[in-house]
């Protein structure tokens, strides 16, 4: 089951841009609870509070219970509105929900047993096609986050959703084929160095004039006396 987070708020008794603003000049956060065929509610969170639970990455994966005046709403928030230069919250919008709701929401993906990859230890890369997967659920059953073990993968394997399994009543939106999340690709740090011609080696010997000097016959490079190329004036160890 999904983390529940419980938040308090006041209700508003009035709406408008000039409540708001009234709201937000004593430091809370106007919102509205809206949805499971209800009238809506227009309330005010408490802009510190929010501002903790903002910092949370899951806060739009969380189940939140807001108690307002002795009642309790179960609600995911769906939608926060920032001011464009401040980024100050402004508005929240809370969708309540029961149990027969079903909802899409995008859920981060992570990978794990990263050194027991044998294509990763040696150098592959892992290629990440999905960072979050789009998931059709309950409210009451999202997953926090999706974990793909990467043990045994070599280079050129792919990961696909279907390598884990989801909990019940949670399918993926995207029901049509197993489509891939991750790769593992080969090494490419060696090939970018070789076309860009910076794999290491001798560095070639210059003339005063900065030009590459060709290497004279013979293993020590001094032979060639009269340099036409036929080794006379050569070793003077030749037979005498």
């Amino acid at each position: 089951m999904a983390e529940v987070t419980v938040m308090s708020a006041d209700v508003r008794e009035r709406a408008g841009k000039g409540e708001a603003r009234a709201q937000r000049r004593m430091g809370r956060i106007p919102a509205v609870i809206y949805g499971n065929k209800q009238t809506p509610i227009s309330i005010a969170l408490d802009e510190r509070q929010l501002a903790r639970q903002l910092s949370n990455p899951g806060f739009f994966t969380s189940v939140i219970e807001i108690e307002a005046e002795g009642a309790k709403h179960h609600v995911l928030a769906r939608d926060v509105q920032f001011h464009p230069v401040t980024d100050r919250p402004l508005h929240v919008d809370f969708l309540r929900f029961d149990e027969k709701t079903k909802i899409t929401v995008d859920v981060p993906v992570i990978f794990t047993n990263e050194e027991e990859s044998p294509g990763l230890k040696y150098g592959g890369v892992l290629n990440i096609v999905r960072r979050e997967i789009e998931l059709l659920c309950s409210p009451l059953n999202i997953p926090q986050e999706l974990v793909f073990d990467l043990t045994g993968l070599e280079v050129g394997d792919s990961i696909h959703i279907s390598a884990i399994t989801l909990p019940d009543g949670v399918t993926p939106t995207v029901t049509d084929r197993d489509f891939t999340v991750a790769t593992i690709a080969a090494p490419t740090v060696l090939t970018a160095a070789e076309e860009a011609g910076e794999v290491e080696g001798e560095e070639p010997e210059l003339d005063e004039d900065g030009n590459a000097v060709e290497p004279a016959d013979g293993e020590d490079g001094e032979g060639g006396g009269d340099g036409d190329g036929d080794g006379d004036g050569g070793d003077s160890n030749d037979d005498s």
